[in-house]
């Protein structure tokens, strides 16, 4: 009675399925997956079609860079890894800035270099030092009591204030900005270099104004001024203003002046003391010879 059960399970093999119908074609898919497997030809790969060497193109095209660590070597070395068109780019937003475009979110573009920054400031420190040398010459020409000597210790005074200026700001401002943010989470937040890049591009418009200040003319030394404090205090006021316009009022206004005050405070003090009025320099037989008409005077 167990053997005739009809719902009891049977095993059916191959070979009696097989046998049961002769005719029949049957197709194995083992055998087809191996035999696949088998003809197709493992194709060798060239040197451009190496994955591990495709990476760092891929990398490239799309726009993206390796994380490292800030104190090597190669994280330094993608700050100076700039197209010349991209600087030429940032150096026209410094000097033309326009409201609504922000200079990090434009022209930055998460993608800050040191290069600009770094000739910009040091082609600002030979232009104030050797424009300063020369305008103190021309102020003094044709004065016989005048021996002109060039001051070398202008490029030192130049160069720290121009560099601390340019390092030492940023670093106190992206301090303060990261402060902020973290008591007010809705706040733009930049990267450190990304604020050291935007005040280095600031300075380029300080290139041509210095060199104007060569000619002693008092009134086209403060037009430069204000026109070179216009458009670099525009440039860093449309950049931060989105990092605290949704802070505190009294915040937005010391942040906003210090930015100015400073920028300002720079400029004019460039001017006032390398482009001065130098005092005649005595020639040595000259100032013996008035010491003795004025000892004679006395006596």
């Amino acid at each position: 009675m167990a053997a005739n059960d009809p719902f009891q399970f049977q095993e059916f093999e191959e070979s009696n399925l097989l046998a049961a119908d002769k005719d029949s074609t049957s197709i194995s898919i083992e055998d087809d997956f191996i035999n696949s497997d088998t003809s197709r030809k493992t194709p060798s790969l060239a040197p451009d079609d190496d994955p591990l060497a495709s990476d760092d193109k891929s990398e490239l095209l799309s726009g993206q860079k390796k994380s490292v660590p800030f104190w090597t070597f190669d994280y330094y070395q993608m700050l100076f890894n700039v197209d010349t068109r991209h600087v030429k780019e940032r150096i026209i937003g410094s000097i033309l800035p326009w409201p609504g475009k922000n200079f990090i979110q434009v022209y930055l573009r998460r993608n800050p270099d040191l290069y600009g920054p770094f000739w910009i400031c040091t082609t600002l420190v030979f232009a104030i030092a050797i424009s300063g040398n020369i305008s103190t010459f021309l102020v003094n020409l044709g004065k016989p009591e005048y021996k002109y000597s060039p001051e070398f210790g202008k490029v030192t005074i130049a160069a720290t204030a121009i560099f601390s200026y340019a390092w030492l700001v940023p670093l106190a401002v992206w301090g303060f900005l990261l402060w902020r943010s973290n008591k007010i989470m809705n706040l733009v937040s930049y990267s450190f270099m990304e604020i050291v890049c935007v005040y280095g591009y600031s300075l380029f418009i300080y290139i041509p104004a210095v060199v104007l200040w060569i000619f002693p003319f008092e009134w086209l030394r403060w037009l430069s001024i204000l026109v070179a404090l216009f458009l670099s205090g525009s440039v860093l006021v449309i950049t931060f203003w989105p990092a605290v316009r949704d802070d505190q009022p009294k915040i937005i206004a010391a942040v906003m002046s210090a930015i100015v005050v400073l920028n300002v405070l720079l400029a004019v003090g460039c001017k006032a003391y390398f482009f001065s009025k130098a005092a005649p320099v005595l020639i040595p037989d000259k100032l013996a010879a008035t010491a003795g008409i004025h000892a004679h005077a006395t006596t």
